[in-house]
């Protein structure tokens, strides 16, 4: 098609609509399209809002002793990078991965600017995957801040770190769920977007189209075996952010309390077992016997729908909302029993170190939930107690128990029951589990040692 037979059927085309080609062409771009135009170079850009935000996104570089054989000259060497964000200026407060910074010794920080000072760790939360650092420097700049409760679906996200080796990188998508959970036995939460997030962005932020903050990039979703970009990818949201970096900064770690319930997600399968017509929310597998849950009038069976007048899509939400407030808290809960739905309130205590609380179903001991093995599991003959849960951040995540673990013996100890394992369980003293884990040819051997 010849460019003049272009224009008269762009024109045609125009004023069928009602429009003619010089009345649109007359028109502002700014005004006929909802996104940001730059009229000086004629080009749509949200550059604006984003260059505020782009000096106060780093590098960092964690530094420690790689394993082998070493001597008392050996320097820190660098062991891990990634990314972070400067979310208060004033006092060099930078906001990172725990993954990021784990086992470090010395930690580096790379400016936009070409300045690398040291940072030092203030502490760091596996259960969110959150570490706080802080640096002295002066003519720092910070990101500005949005609830990320006010996000929806569609919107689009801007990713910012150093992936792969490269320098500062911006990458756009959309935010393509909210409330994802399941990833792991952590607080979970998270935006999930399809912004490209490589190796190195760990850490760095995730900005709405103004540059601001809604969350942190802490992974991705690959099929490919050497962990590539498929489009999936997760960052936990402010409204969670808040709440570790805050506890960090005040005490350098994070207190979190327990209501004394396990939760289980509703799956298709359940919800048509219990003649239900949805598949959204946490059902309660058991209630420890004088906790939270059992004075807030919860029992085994009920479905949690609603939490913080937040609607629960699986086990994780309630956790994640557990997960960040301080003992003492009451949170508001709906559920539904017997098709009744009511509402209640549970004050969250915090945990006692080391105590085991027998149910009339499960058992609760350094922060994983056990139950009696069912045919479902898909164990076979196969006897023992099965860990159901194990909440983040406890003793029992941090040395490796996981969801799914058959515990058959107990320092030595055989355990062909739930009952076997509440009675070996006993005491304030460290035991050894011996548990048999799918995937895995031989028993695993996992050690929880009473806190101090």
């Amino acid at each position: 098609m010849t460019r003049t037979r272009l224009l008269t059927a762009t024109t045609l085309a125009l004023t069928l609509t009602g429009l003619s080609a010089g009345a649109v062409l007359a028109q502002s771009p700014a005004r006929n399209f909802p996104l940001p135009y730059d009229s000086q170079r004629g080009v749509f850009s949200f550059a604006a809002g984003l260059e505020r935000s782009l000096p106060a996104v780093v590098q960092v570089t964690t530094l420690g002793v790689s394993g082998g054989p070493t001597t008392g000259q050996t320097e820190p060497t660098a062991v891990a990078s990634g990314s972070g964000v400067i979310i208060d200026a004033q006092e060099g407060i930078i906001v990172t991965n725990h993954h990021v910074v784990e086992g470090g010794q010395k930690f580096r920080v790379d400016m936009t600017d070409g300045r690398l000072v040291e940072a030092v760790l203030i502490g760091s939360d596996k259960a969110t995957d959150i570490a706080v650092l802080r640096i002295e420097a002066s003519g720092l700049s910070q990101v500005e801040m949005v609830d990320s409760d006010t996000l929806r679906t569609g919107d689009l996200a801007f990713a910012v770190g150093y992936p792969l080796g490269l320098d500062q990188t911006l990458t756009m998508g959309v935010i393509s769920g909210l409330g994802r959970s399941g990833m792991g036995d952590a607080v979970e939460d998270y935006i999930q977007t399809d912004a490209a997030v490589n190796s190195g962005s760990s850490g760095g932020p995730l900005l709405d189209s103004r540059g601001r903050l809604i969350g942190i990039n802490t992974s991705i979703l690959s099929g490919d075996m050497g962990g590539g970009n498929d489009g999936i990818a997760f960052a936990v949201p402010t409204r969670i952010l808040l709440f570790v970096v805050d506890q960090l900064r005040a005490t350098g770690e994070v207190a979190r309390g327990q209501m004394g319930a396990t939760l289980g997600s509703l799956t298709a399968d359940r919800a048509v077992e219990k003649g239900l017509g949805f598949v959204r929310g946490a059902v309660v597998e058991d209630v420890v016997p004088g906790s939270p849950a059992e004075r807030a009038g919860l029992m085994r069976g009920d479905i949690i729908t609603r939490v913080q007048n937040r609607p629960v899509a699986n086990a994780g939400s309630v956790q994640a909302t557990i997960g960040i407030v301080p003992p003492g808290t009451a949170i508001a809960l709906v559920y539904l029993r017997f098709g009744q739905e009511t509402a209640t309130t549970v004050t969250i205590e915090r945990p006692s170190a080391g105590t085991v609380q027998i149910g009339r179903n499960a058992v609760e001991a350094w922060g994983a939930n056990f139950r009696e093995v069912r045919p479902s599991d898909g164990r076979g003959e196969a006897v023992g107690a099965l860990v159901a849960a194990v909440e983040g951040g406890s003793l029992a995540a941090r040395q490796g128990l996981v969801a799914g673990d058959l515990v058959t013996a107990v320092n030595n100890g055989p355990v062909s029951s739930l009952a076997d394992l509440g009675a070996l369980l006993g005491g304030d003293g460290g035991v050894t589990l011996t548990v048999g884990r799918v995937g895995e040819d031989q028993p695993v051997t996992v050690i929880l040692s009473a806190p101090d």
